[in-house]
């Protein structure tokens, strides 16, 4: 929607005008805002919305590519986990075991997590192993503490960083880092401009019609107030995984006390053999840790075996202990209930984003979100495209000089906001600061080109 000279912060002959009062003074500004991060930043939230795409149904694929290592015939019995252990670890002698996980069912195959030489951070060596009879059907890397197989980990890391390693993670943060802001001047605009109409259906629902850029502005509205929520919780969640943001966020949840607790391993040293994996995970079934599991061995005397719960479609599913590998008794028990209210929302918020929690209800819940992202986008390059001057090749920008309209005291407090954001959030701060110089050298050239013509 153009915006007057007046509403930019100029008269008709240039000159500043007074600062306005209410949203008449705010809405130029972040009208302009709402432009330049769109403009700006939505090939950013493009890729990251076409590649999060890509990953959200990757477990069902996984399964399918991957159905001989996770998957054997239903038979009756099983094999002792310590025998199924022995069996993986002849496959991986310059291996160390770190984790293993039953077979949750008798399809199931048990996976025997190793570290070994020469893997990247974060990556393991897994075994697949036939709990029924002891065969090895296959070994894979695998990633993370949610043992993504390749496939999956591939998709992953083009999500993450676009396979360039820490350098390409800027991406994603500076997609995350600006989505939120968007997202709210968006609301603000969309909201501001439907109050005044007071018809509540324009607002919600996108309006009919043919082809034009009201139609186009009705569709980028409605669709964004609806998408509104689940992008902001995108944009957070996000920001978590961040190269830069992410470690203040991890100092903020630290200092809040918001960190994943964990149970505690320290035991006496006693003398005597292991008790041993089978008695430990019976142990831990007695004591109501239901499969799935993930049981890390002791790394030696006074450490304990730690038993974990690893069902991430439920949120309450992550209970773990501790067993005494000298006596097999149970020597710490961590309930999931017994989390902060902040771990556990982190918890929700980590396995809600990869698309995990309630199983295809948010995987159906994520492709809305990220279809209506890449609609928004193309709608809001073709409201730019269409604002176009006749013969020209480019849409145009909303008028310069918005910010003078702001009230004093209502432009303080928001650069004091941006100051604080951009130290918070390191990669918005940087490309806002672009953002402003970018803008002052176009305007100082637009200023010296109308000089020059009216000489």
């Amino acid at each position: 929607m153009p915006v007057s000279e007046r509403e930019a912060g100029q008269s008709p002959a240039g000159d500043p005008v007074r600062p306005g009062t209410g949203w008449a003074a705010l809405r130029p500004f972040a009208l302009r805002l709402h432009f330049y991060a769109g403009v700006f930043v939505a090939p950013f939230l493009l890729v990251a919305a076409v590649t999060g795409l890509l990953y959200v149904f990757t477990p069902q694929l996984e399964d399918a590519v991957y159905d001989h290592e996770l998957h054997v015939p239903a038979t009756r019995g099983e094999l002792p986990l310590a025998e199924q252990v022995d069996q993986a670890r002849m496959t991986v002698p310059d291996g160390r075991v770190t984790a293993v996980r039953p077979a949750p069912t008798p399809t199931d195959t048990t996976q025997v997590i190793f570290d070994r030489a020469g893997l990247e951070p974060s990556f393991h060596h897994t075994v697949f192993v036939n709990p029924h009879n002891g065969e090895l059907r296959g070994s894979l890397e695998t990633y993370g503490s949610g043992q993504a197989l390749p496939l999956r980990t591939w998709f992953d890391q083009l999500h993450r960083n676009l396979h360039l390693g820490d350098p390409g993670r800027i991406y994603t943060e500076l997609a995350a880092s600006w989505l939120w802001v968007i997202v709210l001047g968006g609301l603000v605009l969309w909201l501001g401009r439907r109050r005044r109409e007071r018809r509540l259906r324009r607002t919600l629902l996108p309006e009919g019609g043919g082809p034009g850029r009201k139609r186009l502005l009705s569709w980028h509205g409605a669709v964004g107030l609806w998408s509104a929520l689940g992008l902001l919780f995108l944009s957070a969640t996000g920001l978590t995984w961040s190269l830069f943001a992410g470690v203040n966020i991890g100092d903020l949840r630290a200092e809040l006390d918001w960190t994943t607790p964990s149970v505690a391993t320290d035991v006496a040293q006693l003398d005597g053999p292991d008790v041993g994996i089978d008695a430990v995970r019976a142990t831990t079934a007695a004591a109501g840790l239901s499969d799935p599991v993930e049981i890390r061995p002791s790394a030696g005397p006074g450490d304990a075996y730690v038993v974990q719960q690893i069902q991430r479609h439920w949120p309450e599913k992550q209970d773990s202990m501790a067993v005494d590998p000298a006596t097999g008794r149970i020597t710490d028990t961590l309930r999931f209930e017994d989390y902060s209210l902040g771990a556990k929302l982190a918890r929700w918020g980590i396995d809600a984003h990869m698309g995990f929690l309630f199983g295809w209800v948010n995987q159906l819940a994520l492709l809305l979100l990220a279809g209506g992202l890449i609609c928004l986008i193309v709608w809001g390059y073709r409201m730019w495209w269409r604002r176009r001057p006749p013969g020209g090749r480019l849409g145009r920008p909303p008028p310069r000089g918005a910010w003078r309209r702001v009230p004093a005291r209502v432009l303080a407090p928001l650069l004091v906001a941006a100051a604080v954001i951009g130290w918070f959030l390191p990669v918005f701060g940087v490309s806002l600061l672009l953002f402003v110089l970018v803008d002052l050298a176009l305007g100082a050239r637009a200023a010296r080109a109308g000089a020059a013509g009216a000489r």
